[in-house]
């Protein structure tokens, strides 16, 4: 997946290429190395959770007589909604925030960004799915089938790919797209707390927090935080060591935005 966005960004992408495209795509590969290295057999937890549930009868699913195909789905569904609320708890609990931040102050957005999280943040999300997974009772099949589309749809939304606006308003109906998802990484901060869907486009719409498009448009908005726009932002040590520092965000000056374009 990681390959083929790469190359489909290549090829047509959405928004002009910054001069850091390398330097910021090596810094976020080479963190998604230190989150292996440092959080390797936590993705094998959460099937390990969900099989105790299983041989215990633990979690409303295993609870319920429903046919098995019923079940799979439901937990599919369930445990997108739960990625969901994490992501808005990441949002709003200044110490998850820190946390959340790295994965904001990419001053671009492409494939990459997709997977740059700080592991600490990993470490919390696999938490919160384990715990998750016993709730629900989601059957190790399930858990195995969401991580892969998690990860897939992540590379696939946070990809600088140029979408015809009529198939990305059909594929938003059902899942999030890179146009959607993109308006979460605009400055304007009303926008940056919007379209918190991770998988499924269905949990914005119903609980009120989407935006169809950003307010200066998908070629002319500003993608990051007011508060880190320097090069630091894309060095590997400082990702690793950003939810440390303090920072205070400026006046949202108009000359300040507009010196980021500058750069490309």
């Amino acid at each position: 997946m990681l390959l083929g966005m790469l190359g489909w960004e290549a090829l047509s992408p959405r928004r002009r290429v910054s001069r850091l495209l390398w330097q910021r795509r090596v810094n976020n590969l080479l963190l998604v190395g230190v989150d292996i290295l440092s959080v390797l057999l936590l993705p094998l937890v959460a099937v390990g959770a969900a099989a105790i549930a299983a041989e215990k009868g633990w979690g409303l699913l295993n609870l319920l007589q429903l046919p098995a195909a019923v079940i799979f789905i439901l937990s599919l569904v369930l445990l997108d909604m739960l990625i969901y609320a994490q992501h808005i708890l990441m949002h709003k609990i200044p110490l998850l925030w820190r946390l959340h931040r790295v994965h904001h102050t990419d001053r671009e957005i492409d494939v990459t960004t997709g997977v740059r999280f700080h592991p600490f943040e990993i470490v919390f999300s696999m938490g919160l799915k384990i715990a998750g997974v016993m709730l629900i009772g989601a059957p190790v099949l399930a858990v195995v089938i969401y991580e892969i589309l998690l990860n897939a749809v992540s590379m696939f939304n946070h990809s600088n790919i140029n979408l015809p606006v009529t198939i990305d308003g059909l594929i938003r109906k059902l899942i999030v797209t890179p146009d959607m998802h993109r308006v979460h990484h605009s400055v304007i901060r009303r926008e940056t707390d919007s379209n918190y869907g991770s998988v499924l486009s269905l949990w914005d719409r119903l609980f009120h927090t989407y935006i169809p498009q950003p307010e200066e448009g998908h070629t002319g908005m500003t993608i990051g935080l007011h508060e880190f726009r320097d090069k630091r932002s894309v060095g590997l040590f400082w990702l690793l060591l950003q939810p440390f520092l303090n920072s205070k965000e400026p006046p949202q000056q108009t000359s300040q935005i507009q010196g980021d374009n500058h750069e490309y």
